[in-house]
C-alpha cells in the first residue's frame, strides 16, 4: 500500500524502489521556496539521499526515520524507505504552472 503525504507545495508518495537511473544530489531540499526563500527540507541531512532522475526526484530515507521540515508547516515525519517528491501545480488560464512558495 502507497502512503502519501503532503507538506504545503509537495507531495510525497512512497514507491517499491528507486528508479534504475539516477544522480544523487549533494543535498536533501524537496523544493525550495522562490518567494519565502524558505526550503521544504529533511531535517536530519544525513538520514536521507536525494536523487534526481528523468521523472522526477525520489528520496531514500535510509535511517529509521526522517523528518521534512518548512518555516510553515508542521514536520511531518517519513519512516525508512523509498518516495517520490512531487511539486504541486496549479492551473491558470495562461499555463499550468508550479505553485510559487
Amino acid at each position: 500500500m502507497r502512503r502519501q503525504f503532503r507538506h504545503g507545495d509537495v507531495l510525497i508518495e512512497s514507491v517499491a524502489d528507486l528508479p534504475a537511473t539516477r544522480e544523487k544530489l549533494p543535498h536533501t531540499i524537496l523544493a525550495y521556496g522562490e518567494v519565502t526563500g524558505h526550503c521544504h527540507r529533511i531535517k536530519e541531512t544525513d538520514a536521507a539521499e536525494l536523487f534526481s532522475t528523468v521523472d522526477g526526484l525520489f528520496l531514500h530515507v535510509r535511517a529509521a526515520e526522517a523528518s521534512v521540515i518548512h518555516e510553515e508547516h508542521a514536520p511531518v515525519r517519513l519512516t525508512s524507505g523509498f518516495y517520490r517528491v512531487w511539486r504541486q501545480r496549479e492551473y491558470t488560464p495562461k499555463a499550468i504552472q508550479v505553485v510559487r512558495d
